[in-house]
């Protein structure tokens, strides 16, 4: 039985098990590389799910104004209200536990953040001159907005998202920390975690490198956020 098996380089490791093992006695290292894909999907479909509603709802609040803009923007100023996680929890306890809910409770309120994003930019964009001809010859509004203005915000919107992208992996984890999130025996980098807090003293191994995996891609990702924004933005290529 390999129950807490030490890494390799301690000992009682093994090279068939170079991290070690868990408390059932499961390689580590298998389920950390497993975990990482329950991660990057997670953090993936939320992403693109909230950014698409966030361009929508962006698009509509800033280019037709008056009520729609009303609407839209204190529903986002109701939504800021919450913070984040609690609010995440609070859904997670009625929906329930699973992958699917999951990427419900995250994106119910991450499409503010592109949301605020693009209508800010699409107000400075309404009255510039290549939208008023647009407008002048007689484009539906839809028209204006997708052709028009969606192509120019598409740069500072991709930046966010991706940032935005490690921020939802963290709350993914903190919920599987929690025990709502991903559950059994799915891999999960946050329950990973949780399962080694039994075993810190012991066997440290279990929490300190599914740790460092969260800190390995949140890292990784921010640094590709950086290149995109320098390669989008020409005043950082001059």
């Amino acid at each position: 039985m390999r129950r807490l098996q030490p890494p390799v380089w301690l000992e009682g490791g093994e090279w068939s098990y170079l991290l070690g093992c868990d408390a059932l006695g499961r390689d580590l290292l298998s389920r950390i590389i497993f975990g990482s894909r329950v991660s990057i999907f997670i953090g993936t479909a939320v992403v693109v799910l909230a950014t698409g509603i966030g361009i929508v709802a962006g698009l509509l609040a800033g280019y037709l104004r008056g009520w729609v803009d009303t609407v839209i923007s204190r529903l986002v100023d109701i939504l800021l209200a919450f913070p984040y996680l609690l609010f995440a929890i609070g859904l997670m306890a009625m929906m329930g536990p699973g992958l699917e809910n999951i990427i419900i409770a995250l994106a119910y309120k991450e499409w503010v953040i592109p949301c605020r994003l693009v209508r800010g930019e699409t107000l400075a964009l309404r009255e510039v001159e290549y939208v008023e001809a647009a407008r002048a010859v007689g484009a539906p509004s839809w028209y204006i907005m997708a052709r028009e203005i969606l192509p120019n915000i598409l740069s500072p919107v991709i930046v966010v998202s991706t940032i935005r992208m490690a921020h939802v992996i963290i709350l993914e984890a903190s919920l599987s920390f929690l025990g709502i999130g991903v559950q059994p025996p799915t891999a999960s980098w946050g329950s990973l975690v949780a399962d080694g807090r039994s075993f810190i003293m012991d066997a440290w191994w279990i929490s300190t490198f599914s740790g460092f995996a969260i800190l390995a891609l949140v890292l990784a990702i921010n640094v590709a956020s950086q290149g995109l924004r320098d390669a989008f933005d020409p005043r950082l290529q001059e």
